[in-house]
């Protein structure tokens, strides 16, 4: 794995260069998401109420990544814009301040999710038995956080250079860790006892923690990414500043996304386990479609970092299209895909009919809004790439934040639990419109500033 993958994404085919960055970025993100599938299929077997206390965690990693995105963009978008410029002290700056970043912030996340994680939980009203088999999946989950976290700062600083090959490869060993592991904790096999959802969070973690060690391997064979790189240095701290402010609007967005759905599972709560179930275990299957619109988004992200970065305007404006008709036939395959096959996907997680039923309805309604979703995602990938990280988090945070109440005022109605669906459905449709807007509104008042860049390239 020590030999370069990188992708030259400052010339060539846009389509060529978008799509070869994109499909490991994209099975980096199928392997992650099989983490939870994996999980879901085998705690499916243990019930209804052992799937609601992993999913109720799941909001506590879901905020996890509120801290991992500030250093994410840091070294993703460092990385590609110092390539760009050919600026070997910045690609090191950025990966060196990444990485002190996320141990920092990490830890202290860690250490507040154990101390509190009684209260927190408590918050779902799940009961005692769903709320002691989530207490334990959430401390072996808290105690490995820091697994869990700094892979994706190795996966920015590999995806940011041009790279995403290495990353899919790490992190597939992680994954074929877990699958062997997962049925064996959870299940008891050999020598080993039947671990129940606490067996699963160790696979977890120990499938994690694989990934990481290999990523620390890699990195000691990757000169151009990690060569002089004094982990113990003190950090530069106008420079960290600059990364809190690229990535702070993201970072609240991921928090106020997190926040907001904890407090969406809270209405659900109130029609009982199979609805938190539901909820999970659809959001699990809706990853297939904003995970593979997610690998576009990185690729936008270092693809407008390195052409940016080399003043190539034009090629940025350009590359946007292309990545914009990409997402659109991902957001149409899954929509198809959602709506005409909502009862087949759901049974495969849970064997329970009346689960299922509940399921397939809300498949059919978030899959209505998969198209202007993934044209959402590339967008902020985009906005990303140029450092501009504000537009995607307002728009996020602001049409979010109208789930609550419109949850709230739909589920009163005859639509009961499908009023919360719609109100979730609706707002994606609205994101994907209005920041594809701001999208091409901002490029085309700054064609003057593209195209002085190109000159200056020339």
């Amino acid at each position: 794995m020590s030999k370069s993958k990188s992708i030259v994404l400052t010339e060539g085919s846009i389509l060529k260069a978008l799509t070869k960055l994109a499909m490991p970025i994209i099975g980096t993100s199928f392997v992650q998401m099989a983490y939870g599938f994996i999980d879901m299929i085998w705690v499916g077997r243990l019930g209804s109420g052992a799937v609601a206390a992993v999913g109720t965690v799941g909001f506590f990693t879901w905020l996890a990544n509120a801290f991992i995105i500030i250093p994410r963009i840091g070294a993703e978008v460092g990385v590609a814009q110092s390539m760009g410029r050919k600026e070997q002290e910045g690609v090191t700056r950025a990966v060196r301040h990444s990485l002190q970043l996320i141990i920092a912030l990490i830890l202290l996340y860690g250490a507040v999710i154990v101390a509190f994680r009684q209260p927190l939980l408590g918050f779902y009203q799940l009961g005692p038995e769903i709320q002691g088999m989530a207490n334990d999946y959430l401390l072996i989950i808290a105690l490995g956080f820091v697994f869990f976290a700094t892979n994706p700062i190795f996966t920015a600083i590999f995806n940011g250079s041009g790279d995403s090959t290495t990353p899919f490869r790490i992190n597939a060993v992680g994954l074929v860790v877990n699958i062997i592991l997962d049925p064996v904790m959870i299940f008891g096999l050999g020598p080993f006892p039947a671990l129940g959802v606490s067996g699963a969070a160790i696979a977890t973690v120990i499938a994690q923690m694989t990934a990481t060690s290999l990523f620390v391997l890699e990195a000691r064979k990757r000169p151009e990414l990690f060569a002089h790189l004094n982990f113990f240095t003190k950090p530069d701290w106008a420079y960290v500043a600059k990364m809190f402010k690229m990535g702070l609007p993201m970072s609240l967005q991921s928090a106020f996304f997190t926040l907001i759905s904890m407090t969406i599972a809270r209405i659900i709560s109130d029609w009982g386990p199979m609805a938190i179930a539901v909820q999970r275990v659809g959001g699990q299957i809706e990853q297939i479609s904003w995970l593979t619109a997610g690998g576009f988004q990185s690729a936008m992200s270092a693809f407008t970092g390195q052409n940016y970065g080399a003043k190539l305007g034009q090629r940025v404006y350009r590359g946007y299209f292309v990545g914009l008709g990409i997402v659109a036939a991902i957001g149409t395959f899954a929509t198809l895909l959602l709506t005409l096959g909502a009862e087949h996907l759901f049974g495969i997680f849970i064997p329970e009919p009346e689960v299922i039923a509940l399921g397939a309805s809300y498949l059919k309604i978030i899959g209505i809004s998969q198209l202007p979703q993934a044209v959402e995602i590339l967008t902020s990938g985009a906005f990303i790439g140029l450092g501009r990280t504000a537009p995607p988090s307002l728009v996020g945070i602001s049409l979010n934040f109208l789930r609550v109440p419109a949850a709230l005022i739909l589920s009163a109605t005859a639509l009961g639990l499908d009023g919360v669906w719609w109100a979730i459905s609706i707002s994606s449709i609205l994101k994907g419109v209005v920041l594809s807007a701001w999208y091409l509104r901002f490029m085309n008042s700054n064609r003057e500033m593209l195209d002085l860049r190109i000159e200056r390239a020339a």
